[in-house]
């Protein structure tokens, strides 16, 4: 599934601000729709989703950018990457001991305390970079932002959205980074400093029903936010759901146990291996496993 101009970057012509707004369309409920969970829980694998979606369009490399945030809340690990050409994926796992039938619903109640990590991997040749902080703030948008401000030195403002309505799961996201101005006068810095304030207050009229409005493009979006302040829009980039499971590369892991492990693993002649991305379960029959796919 491909949503085509999933995500509009543009930028302020007279202002140190550039962004974008991420919508992911049909692949918000097809995504989580997957998951048997709480709508609390949905809402805020949606709102991941458009993070990383939002934040991996401004890679200037092939590769990918991940969020992963561990904490001793009723979820215990939220996950979510994208690559710089538009493949998503993502996952919000429960503990085990919470109580689903009383669970919070900010990001806050539901991660509680532990550390939230951005990691950057360019590929198998390069190492990857990765930022971890202390989870701080009500929301995921607020935790996004102190991770940037804190690990990158890096002023952005994002919304992140994510709601069910009539038609499924919709999620999306505006997100503005702040760039380098120009150096020099004390005034030019006071009016850089002036302008990435308007901006931020212009992105916060925002509303959810503005976003999910099909009648309202990407760029109707801009200009009505940002019109007064030379909005200039860039090609939009499609957004497509990219899981990394396969049989083969599960084959590989499973050809790497022991004949006793393997036999442990078997449940009446079959292994079952289940990818919690996209939730779908894999089978092997024991008798043919081998260092090829058994089909």
């Amino acid at each position: 599934m491909v949503v085509a101009g999933g995500v509009l970057p543009f930028h302020l012509e007279r202002s140190p601000v550039r962004g974008r707004i991420v919508r992911l369309g049909a692949l918000a409920d097809a995504i989580l729709s997957r998951h048997d969970v709480p709508e609390s829980v949905a809402r805020l694998n949606g709102q991941a989703l458009a993070l990383v979606a939002a934040m991996a369009s401004a890679l200037k490399f092939q590769g990918s950018l991940s969020l992963q945030v561990k904490g001793d809340g009723p979820v215990s690990m939220l996950l979510a990457d994208a690559t710089n050409n538009g493949g998503i994926r993502g996952l919000a796992r429960l503990d085990d001991d919470a109580d689903t039938s009383a669970l919070p619903d900010d990001a806050a109640g539901l991660l509680g305390n532990g550390y939230l990590a951005f990691t950057i991997d360019q590929g198998p040749d390069t190492e990857r970079h990765q930022g971890v902080v202390e989870i701080k703030g009500q929301t995921l948008s607020e935790m996004a932002e102190h991770y940037f401000t804190t690990s990158e030195q890096h002023a952005c403002h994002i919304r992140l959205f994510c709601t069910r309505g009539p038609n499924g799961w919709e999620a999306g996201a505006l997100v503005l980074e702040r760039i380098a101005a120009d150096g020099g006068a004390d005034t030019q810095q006071n009016d850089a400093e002036d302008a990435w304030e308007t901006a931020c207050a212009f992105a916060d009229t925002l509303r959810e029903n503005e976003l999910f409005n099909e009648k309202l493009s990407a760029q109707d979006l801009t200009h009505r936010l940002f019109g007064t302040l030379d909005v200039q829009d860039s090609a939009p980039r499609a957004l497509a759901y990219s899981c990394h499971c396969s049989r083969s590369r599960l084959v590989n892991v499973l050809t790497r146990f022991s004949d006793d492990d393997l036999d442990h693993m078997a449940e009446d002649g079959v292994i079952t291996m289940k990818c919690e991305f996209c939730n779908h379960d894999f089978r092997f029959s024991r008798d043919n496993l081998s260092a090829t796919d058994p089909a």
